[in-house]
C-alpha cells in the first residue's frame, strides 16, 4: 500500500460503477418495508449471485448481458427466501436503474475534473443500465466516457475488459488510476497493468489473488490528495 507519498504520472482516472460509485444495496433499501426483516439478506445474496454468475458464465463462454444476470440473481434470491411477489421483483429491478451514488462521488469527480484528469467508468453494466445510473446521479457532465463490457462480451476480470479503456481513451496502462470497491476487480486491474486504488468501504480482508492495489482507501474523497 502507498504510505507517505503520492502517485505520479496519472492522466486518467477510471471507476468501477457498482459498489464503487453506486450503492448496490440502495435498490433493496427503497423497498425495505415490503421485503421485511430479510431485506439485507436478500440484497446480499442478490449481489453475491450477480457477481458469481458473471464469473461462471465467462468461464463457460455463455455470455448474457448484466441486466439479465441481475434478474437471474434476483430470481435466485427470491427462490431462496421463498418470495413470490412478482410486482416487488419488478420494482427492485427498476430500482437498480436508479441506484444512489455514494455521497462523496460528485465532489470527488469534480475535484479530479478540475485538475485535468480524464474521467471514465468501466463496468459490467449494460450501456442502458449505466446511462440510467449516471443520469440519476447527475454526474454525466463530469465524465469523459462510460465503457461497458458489452464491447467485448465478457466480464471482469478478463484482461480484454481493461483493454477497453486503453483503446477508448488512448491511454497507456501505467497512466491509468483504476478505482474499485471490489478487491477481485482491483486485483484484475493491477495484473493488467493499471495503477489501482482499492476502495475498501467496509473494511474487508484482502483477497488472496495475484495483483495488489497501489493504495487502499475507505472512500473516494481520499483519492485526489493521493495523486501528484
Amino acid at each position: 500500500m502507498l504510505i507517505g507519498k503520492r502517485i505520479a504520472g496519472i492522466t486518467t482516472c477510471v471507476f468501477d460503477a457498482y459498489g464503487t460509485l453506486f450503492d448496490v444495496h440502495s435498490a433493496a433499501g427503497k423497498y425495505r418495508e415490503r421485503l421485511g426483516g430479510i431485506a439485507d439478506q436478500v440484497s446480499s445474496l442478490w449481489r453475491t449471485r450477480q457477481l458469481e454468475y458473471t464469473w461462471l458464465r465467462s468461464l463457460m463462454k455463455r455470455h448474457i448481458d448484466f441486466w439479465e444476470i441481475t434478474r437471474d440473481a434476483l430470481d435466485f434470491a427470491f427462490d431462496m427466501y421463498k418470495i413470490s411477489d412478482t410486482a416487488l421483483k419488478n420494482d427492485l429491478m427498476e430500482a437498480y436503474l436508479r441506484l444512489t451514488c455514494y455521497p462523496e462521488v460528485p465532489e470527488t469527480l469534480m475535484k479530479l475534473k478540475n485538475r485535468g484528469f480524464k474521467l471514465a467508468i468501466l463496468s459490467n453494466g449494460t450501456p442502458a443500465m449505466l446511462e440510467a445510473a449516471v443520469k440519476n446521479s447527475n454526474i454525466a457532465e463530469l465524465l469523459d466516457d462510460v465503457f461497458s463490457v458489452e464491447t467485448v462480451g465478457i466480464y471482469k476480470p478478463d484482461p480484454k475488459v481493461y483493454q477497453i479503456v486503453v483503446d477508448g481513451l488512448q491511454a497507456k496502462p501505467e497512466e491509468v488510476m483504476f478505482q474499485s470497491s471490489n478487491a477481485w476487480d482491483a486485483s484484475g486491474a493491477s495484473v493488467y497493468g493499471f495503477k489501482v486504488a482499492w476502495v475498501n468501504r467496509f473494511r474487508q480482508s484482502a483477497e488472496r489473488l495475484p495483483g495488489k492495489p497501489d493504495i487502499e482507501i475507505t472512500n473516494l474523497m481520499e483519492l485526489p490528495n493521493l495523486l501528484a
